[in-house]
């Protein structure tokens, strides 16, 4: 690679360009709403909830020290982590609750860098991220759909036009933010009935002697704050 591919290469990852219009910004937080409302769709969509909720525990498993043995994803949108190390601590706490947070949190750092004109590098990062991930993925469903995510993020990233990429990116960094409320709302409701004993609030419950009740709460309030701040964020960017 000659110095000069080298140079538009890094111009294209690092640079900025304008943010969309407000109709852009707008629609693209419609599509991605649409993606998650409709209870048929969302059994498709929430797979991409679900890449990033585990992704979370695995990140987290290793910046506390433990060892990540794998991550399975299942196809129904499903998902476990597994890490080794010590069975309770803080380490451990840190790894059960990231999970629920992490589609949140991933939304609103992405938020934050399409405010910044950031938007082929915020794809070529989350490229990046499945690929990191893909590593450490157990079972053949779960390949699959990270590589056809990766793939999206890898072709649209390098083949799209500066608007196609942009409104891709917002929607991506919409459904994020809107996609990762509605879990832990439907861990509450099934939690009410008794379907979810393991749960990851359920976990920390144990881990920690404070009431899954309130561990649900947490994960609510995070979501919601990240949905405020990244949804601000994104409209007066």
């Amino acid at each position: 690679m000659d110095s000069t591919t080298a140079t538009d290469l890094w111009d294209r990852l690092a640079g900025s360009q304008s943010g969309p219009s407000v109709w852009t910004v707008v629609g693209t937080g419609l599509v991605a709403l649409a993606m998650i409302l409709p209870p048929r769709v969302w059994r498709v969509t929430r797979n991409a909830i679900t890449i990033a909720h585990e992704g979370g525990h695995g990140l987290v498993a290793l910046l506390s020290g433990r060892t990540l043995d794998g991550i399975r994803l299942h196809s129904d949108t499903s998902g476990l982590t597994v890490s080794r190390g010590r069975p309770t601590g803080f380490g451990m706490v840190l790894t059960a609750a990231a999970g629920y947070p992490a589609p949140s949190l991933l939304g609103l750092a992405g938020a934050w860098a399409l405010s910044t004109g950031h938007v082929t590098a915020l794809l070529w990062v989350a490229a990046a991220l499945l690929a990191a991930m893909l590593v450490m993925i157990r079972n053949a469903y779960g390949a699959l759909t990270v590589v056809l995510t990766g793939a999206a993020f890898v072709l649209v990233s390098w083949l799209a036009g500066p608007e196609v990429r942009a409104a891709f990116a917002y929607g991506v960094v919409w459904f994020l933010l809107l996609g990762g409320v509605r879990p832990s709302f439907e861990l509450q409701r099934k939690r009410r009935f008794g379907a979810a004993a393991d749960s990851d609030a359920d976990q920390l419950g144990r881990l920690t002697g404070v009431t899954p009740v309130l561990w649900l709460l947490f994960f609510h309030v995070v979501a919601l704050a990240a949905l405020l701040a990244g949804g601000n964020l994104l409209l007066r960017g």
